[in-house]
This record gives C-alpha cells, structure tokens and sequence, in this order.
C-alpha cells in the first residue's frame, strides 16, 4: 500500500467522527435494551434505537470497534431502529452508542448502553448485617462475597431506576473476596430485594450467575402470627424439626428469621380452612446451626408490608457436648401433693448451665447455674408444693454459656408422682355412701324374700363377705372397703350337690365339678391341679338376690397325687346371661388325712341333671 493511501485511510478514520459532530444540529438519539440491559448468557436481547422523523440511516457503534457494529436503514419512514441479538455470549457484551442520518446529515452519538452477560462465572451470596429484619427508617449493610478471584462486585435492587451499585472487593484473611453495600435508611412503602454479581476488572460487562435473592424485611403492625414447634423445644441432632407460622389473617407468605442469622426463609402461605393461613419451614436433619431463637412475620403478594413479629421461640439443641448428667429427686419420686420436692442434676465434667425439661411440655426447661460441690457440677430445682401438676417424667441436660442453645445429651429419665390423697377420700367416702344406701335397698328386698322362703332353720346365718361370690373387679383402696361392708346371706335355698367328674380321684390334668341350679343354671368349675388333696363346696342362688345363698353342699374331697397346690376356679353364665370368674387356693392337708380320705372319696346315686354341662 502507497504512503498516500495510507494517509487518506487514516485521515478518513480520525476525521469520521469529527465531520458527525460537526453536522450535529440534530438532536442525539435515545438507546435502550429490550428486555433489559443484564442479559443470561444464551438468552436474546433487543437494542434499540430511536431518532428524528425522517431518518434514512442507524448506525450501532460498540467501544473498541472501530467500524459500525450494525448498520441498519428503515423498511419504511420513521424515528427508530431495532438491532436484535438471537443469543447473548461474552462477545456482545459491552458498552454501545447509536446514531442516524437524515437529509441534514448525521446525528450526535447517543449516550452509552452498557450491555451485560451473565452467567459465566459461578454465583456469589448475599447476607444482610446485622439481619435482614430491619425497622422502618433504619440501615442495613449487605455482604456480597465469593470464593472466586472477583476484584468486583455488582448489587442489583429489583424495580430501581438506577441498574446497579458496584464496589471493588477485597481479599480476606482466610480466602474469598467480599464487599459491603450500605443500605438505607429503609421504609415499608415498597420492596427491599436485592441480587449481587461478581466480575473481573479487565471484563467488566461480564458478570457472574445471580446470587439468591435477598428481601429485606421492615416489620409493620399488622396482627403478629403464632409460631410453634411440634417437636417441643429440645431436640436432638439428626432429627427431623418444622416450625409450624399460622395466623387467623389470611396471608400470602410467611418469613422466618433466626436471631443472629443473617439470611431470611420464605415461604408461600396456604389455608387449612377458610380465614386461616400457615406455612411450614422444615429444618431437617437437625445440626449444630439450627439451635437459636425463632421469630416469624405475615405478608401479602400485592403488599410491600409485613406483619408484627410472632413472640420468640428458643429451639434447643441436644447431644452436641460431649456429657450425660444424671438426675435423682429428694425426698422420693413418688410424693403427697403439697410436700417439698427436689431434683437433682449433677455431672463430672465441667458445665456452666443445667437445665430441666418436663416430657410434653411447650415449656422451656427450666435454667440455673451451676456449683461445684462434692466433686461435681450440680444444680438443684426446687418444686414447693408440689401439686398433681408437677406430675410426669423429667431429663435434665448441661450447656455451657458460650453456646447456650446447644446442650449435652439427655440424662436418664425420672418419673415423679404426685398423690392427692385429698381427692381420693372424697372419692372413697362417696364410693362408700352410695355402698350404704344399695346395702339398706338390699337388706328390705332380702327381709321380704326370706319370709316367702321356705327354711328349716326358720332363720338367717350371717357370714363375712367372700369376695369370690360377687361378681366384679374391686381394686385398688376400695377393696377392703368392700370387703368390711358386704355380708352375704346363707341358708334361703335348699342344700346344694356337688360332684366331679371323671372321678374325685384322679392324676395330674383337668377336672370338672358340676353343680346343679335352681333356675335353668349351669355351673361349671375347673380346676388347676396344684395341690395334692382340697376339699370344695358348693352354694346355688337366684341371680335376683345374689347375696341370698343355699345351705352348703356336702364337702367333696379331691386327691391328686405329686401336686404341692390347687387353685380352684369358676366360670359360669346363668339364663339371665350373668357372668362370673374367680380362683382360690385352696390349703393342702396332711398326708394322714389323704390316707384316711381317700377312703371315703365316693358319690353314689348322684348324678348331674340332664340340662347341665
């Protein structure tokens, strides 16, 4: 190539802008990018172009290139131009002007579009300090920081005019890079959320992935939700935790925040039933982070403003220290209510805090410090009076007073019972007072009966109550009561029979005694063969009066050879459908007496009736 053109070539690229400048009288174009300036990498993006009426020409310079990035006439007549990237990548980022012609010649350069790729690099976060609940006209610092080599990062507020703030980074003791954006003051008149960017210095429109997204929360007055636990406070590592945000308002979204945690969970809302909303935030598997105090807000979609806070709930977290207290009570674990009681926790290793938990209870345990006596750290809880509330079972834990939410695993568990005595005699002297007056009902009907009762005797024999006779379960402190109060009535039915069969007489196995009835009934009594020889007697009765008994039957002698002891039992159902189930030991005799006995051991001419079993 000649000198000469050399020369023009260079004068005519130097002299270019100048010869549009000096035919600027028209006004300069606008630029802008469509859908916005910060693009994903891969994603298409719009530049757009507008001018005067009348222009013949647009033009797309981009910095660093010294020819028109694009050159663009109108299809037909007007003011704007369109210049479309199908797919963003690194190449098209950077900074672009425009201009036009028109009969009057070139316009002025537009002002600079900063065109941005993202997603080249992997994405930094984003924290608020002290926390992301801030109040209404106060500041905020946000930390963007990463791991990557960034000498830049980029914070992006969603719905701002302005695109973005950027800081230089700096380089931290322990590696990565951060920098700190100060926010405020805030207010709850719109939203708070922010992303950040990391970029290198040399390639500044080529930026990182997002961070997460980062809402600020600015507390209002709305009515505050409730948030609950259904775990309990204590939990241990590696279990499963929700904490539960409900409200009787119907909100869209639930937060929740941790004291101390500079990042914020959401959660969208939903309705159990009408007029009510929750969201559940699972925190699963339980670690080391999770101990601390909880607080929860409401929000609606359409609404920048966010609930009252819910009141502080303290998650505690066990089997973190290395320990295992023991617990033990004074006087005893079982106490009348209105005593004094005391549990004691104690340990070997050194501890600062002890705590008491109840099972069930939404309570937080109880805390106290602890004192070094006797060798060991320990701490004592004082319950005085007790009252049947402070019934049930209790662990203790230690912590200590750096970490407090973080505690030891659980001691033994302790059950501590409390007896109102006070309550158990009202209830024993009603008990006994509605005894008495079915005691005097039965008594009248039993003068009337034995008077159309046809008696030898002519008259009543009044023995101690058997409880075998009664059918029931009695137990427990009414018992005895019922035993020093019932009598049963023997001598209103004629004698009854007994008999066994196969025989009175026999080995080791099962045997059945019949007895026959008065009223279609069908007795039946087995026998475990647990002793050598017993002697059994039989009543018959009306189901109508079941304290009226008969005459005893003849004794019925049973042998059984090798056994130490019977235990005779009763089963029986009568025509009204009435049951009953007894046993009874019944003593051994001597070894003379079997012989003498066994001699007599025979029933002859009686036989069961044919309707028994």
């Amino acid at each position: 190539m000649t000198p000469t053109l050399t020369a023009l070539l260079c004068l005519g690229l130097s002299v270019r802008p100048w010869t549009q400048v000096q035919a600027g009288s028209l006004p300069k174009p606008t630029i802008w990018a469509e859908p916005g300036s910060v693009i994903l990498w891969g994603s298409p993006v719009t530049i757009c172009c507008q001018g005067d009426l009348g222009a013949q020409e647009f033009r797309l310079d981009k910095e660093g290139i010294t020819v028109p990035w694009y050159t663009q006439k109108p299809l037909e007549p007007g003011d704007k131009a369109r210049f479309s990237i199908t797919r963003m990548t690194e190449t098209h980022a950077g900074r672009y002007r425009c201009y036009y012609l028109s009969p009057s010649g070139w316009s002025e350069h537009s002002d600079p579009l900063e065109l941005v790729v993202t997603g080249s690099y992997r994405q930094p976060s984003l924290s608020a300090l002290p926390s992301p609940v801030v109040t209404s006209g106060g500041n905020v610092t946000l930390l963007c920081g990463s791991w990557e080599g960034f000498r830049r990062f980029i914070l992006t507020k969603e719905g701002e005019h302005r695109p973005f703030w950027t800081l230089n980074s700096q380089r931290q003791p322990r590696g990565g890079y951060q920098a700190w954006f100060p926010v405020g003051p805030v207010t709850p008149s719109h939203r708070w959320t922010f992303r950040c960017y990391g970029c290198y210095r040399d390639r500044p429109q080529v930026w990182s992935l997002p961070s997460e997204p980062l809402e600020l929360l600015v507390p209002g007055v709305s009515g505050k939700p409730s948030l609950l636990s259904h775990e309990g406070p204590v939990v241990t590592i590696g279990q499963s935790l929700t904490l539960q945000c409900h409200s009787d308002i119907g909100y869209d979204r639930f937060a929740l925040s941790k004291e101390g945690d500079p990042d914020l969970s959401q959660r969208p809302g939903w309705q159990p039933q009408a007029g009510l909303s929750q969201a559940d935030f699972l925190l699963s598997p339980v670690g080391r982070s999770h101990g601390g105090r909880y607080r929860c807000y409401g929000g609606h979609n359409l609404s920048s403003e966010w609930s009252a806070p819910t009141d502080p709930l303290d998650i505690l977290v066990a089997g973190w220290l290395r320990d295992t207290p023991s617990l033990s009570v004074l006087p005893n674990s079982t106490v009348a209510s209105g005593e004094n009681v005391t549990l004691l926790c104690n340990s070997r290793i050194q501890t600062d805090t002890f705590l008491l938990s109840k099972e069930g209870s939404a309570h937080l345990p109880l805390r106290l410090r602890s004192k070094f006596r006797a060798q060991r750290y320990q701490a004592e809880f004082s319950m005085s009076p007790v009252t049947s509330a402070h019934g049930g079972t209790y662990r203790c834990y230690s912590s200590q007073s750096t970490s407090p939410y973080l505690l030891s695993y659980p001691s033994d568990p302790l059950e501590l019972l409390v007896s109102d005595y006070t309550v158990e005699n009202l209830i024993q002297m009603s008990v006994a007072g509605l005894i008495l007056v079915g005691l005097g009902v039965f008594l009248f009907e039993a003068s009337h009966s034995q008077r159309r009762t046809h008696d030898a005797a002519g008259k009543w024999k009044l023995a101690p109550y058997d409880p075998l006779t009664v059918p029931g379960n009695g137990t427990g402190t009414f018992q005895k009561l019922l035993q020093d109060l019932v009598t049963t009535v023997h001598g209103t039915q004629p004698k009854a029979n007994i008999w066994a069969e196969p025989s009175s007489m026999i080995p080791q196995g099962p045997l059945q005694l019949l007895v026959p009835g008065q009223l279609n009934d069908r007795h039946s009594f087995s026998v475990k063969l647990n002793s050598m020889v017993a002697s059994a007697q039989c009543y018959s009765l009306e189901n109508t009066f079941p304290n009226l008994l008969s005459h005893p039957s003849e004794p019925l002698k049973l042998l059984v050879s090798g056994i130490e002891h019977w235990v005779l039992r009763e089963k029986w159902v009568d025509s009204r459908g009435m049951r009953m189930d007894f046993s009874k030991e019944i003593d051994p005799i001597t070894t003379h007496l079997l012989r003498s006995a066994s001699q007599n051991l025979s029933l002859k001419g009686l036989r069961p009736p044919n309707n028994l079993l």
